[in-house]
């Protein structure tokens, strides 16, 4: 599958989830700016981000697309909530892997995106 490329300025949430380092951000999908689009990659130059779905299925149990996508942008949600690893203005370049649509708003979120992340400003 072919990845594209986001580059942009924005806070970043950074946590670690099983052995991984996680970048979490958010981006809007219009000029409204209500970032409801969840952007959440592993930062690391090989990985590609599937890993955050095979957690959501080993460790959150969740088989179905829609429940470990919820799984995945509940963890970033909870890191964020406790201002792990907080970056409030970090310049990123993110090649993103898979794009998935949810069926309804969670956390503020309609579509997660996730793939590999790079910080420039960290």
């Amino acid at each position: 599958m072919s990845s594209t490329e986001l580059t942009a300025t924005s806070r970043v949430t950074v946590f670690p989830l099983d052995g991984l380092t996680v970048a979490y951000t958010t981006r809007s999908g219009d000029e409204r700016g209500l970032g409801d689009i969840g952007l959440v990659a592993v930062v690391d130059d090989v990985r590609d981000g599937e890993e955050l779905w095979r957690l959501a299925r080993d460790l959150g149990g969740r088989v179905h697309g829609g429940d470990q996508a919820r799984w995945i942008l509940t963890q970033a949600s909870r890191a964020r909530m406790v201002r792990s690893g907080d970056l409030p203005c970090a310049t990123w370049t993110a090649h993103i892997r898979r794009r998935f649509d949810l069926d309804a708003l969670f956390v503020n979120h309609d579509v997660l995106l996730t793939g590999r992340i790079a910080l420039s400003d960290h």
